[in-house]
């Protein structure tokens, strides 16, 4: 059978060892600070995450592109000459326009490679909801499906994967352009913590706001357990924002509430992390249909 190459974008969040343990390849957005405009790598070579969030912290915006269409020629370009057939797991349509982009490339590349198959699905998730489903499509892969039936099968179970978040402050997400300022200004200034998920079109929305940081990570916790099916035969993930200590506390809050398989933590990237700031915490798991949220 063909070879086929799971590809993700920066903005699943998923560290080197994650992708060095299930065969997972991605493409890079970039970051633009002060006019200088970086490739987003996951693995932080230029700079670190205390660093990257301490531009926040101090104030700055910190904007985001949408992975260049010459990154997405250089990946499918090499993978079909090699022969291989791509299967790439995008970020949200409704986040990035990632996904179009890369659709306009894989018609090229597979007009000069005519025996290989890209496709292009939009995720509907981002950070490590989006990497979870390119970890289950490369377990799909090392399964025997082809190209054709990971594509399909991810398609068909996207409404699985939740995602629970709460930031710190809510100053990212004004600046963002993702809460009025004056929301964003009584939020901070009554401790009110929102409580976001991605929905079945794969917008980010908040569905209820908590008084105080504690309660608000307890939350993610009580919404993760309410929502989770199968735990034991699961892995979960909690990714955070440069808050590595209290993350760690939702994961020991995780192993004591929820009989889940194992827990990972990891940081929140460059691309998701610019829009939410520094201090965000999210937890990841497969579970009820997003749709039937109330």
């Amino acid at each position: 059978m063909k070879e086929t190459v799971i590809l993700t974008d920066s903005c699943s969040d998923l560290g080197k060892d994650l992708r060095e343990k299930y065969g997972i390849e991605y493409v890079k957005m970039n970051t633009v600070i002060d006019g200088n405009e970086t490739p987003a790598d996951l693995d932080w070579p230029a700079v670190s995450p205390r660093e990257f969030y301490d531009v926040m912290r101090n104030g700055k915006r910190i904007y985001t592109t949408q992975v260049p269409p010459e990154e997405f020629e250089r990946a499918f370009e090499k993978y079909a000459s090699e022969g291989k057939d791509v299967v790439y797991i995008a970020c949200s349509e409704r986040l990035s326009s990632s996904v179009n982009t890369g659709a306009v490339v894989a018609r090229k590349i597979m007009e000069k490679y005519p025996d290989v198959k890209i496709y292009c699905v939009n995720s509907r998730n981002s950070s490590q909801s989006e990497g979870l489903i390119a970890i289950d499509a490369a377990k799909m892969r090392d399964a025997g499906l082809s190209a054709e039936e990971i594509k399909n099968k991810v398609e068909a179970g996207l409404n699985e994967y939740n995602m629970f978040c709460t930031v710190h402050s809510l100053d990212a997400l004004k600046r963002a352009g993702r809460v009025k300022a004056s929301a964003a200004f009584f939020g901070n200034l009554f401790g009110v913590k929102p409580i976001i998920i991605s929905d079945e079109n794969g917008d980010n929305v908040p569905i209820k706001k908590v008084k105080g940081r504690e309660n608000s990570l307890s939350e993610l916790v009580n919404l993760m357990k309410e929502a989770i099916i199968d735990p034991e035969a699961q892995t979960v993930y909690v990714a955070h924002a440069d808050c590595e200590d209290e993350a760690k506390t939702v994961c020991e809050n995780i192993k004591k509430n929820i009989p889940c398989k194992d827990v990972h933590i990891g940081y929140i990237g460059p691309i998701i992390g610019a829009s939410i700031g520094p201090g965000a915490i999210a937890v990841f798991c497969k579970g009820k249909d997003v749709a039937k949220e109330d």
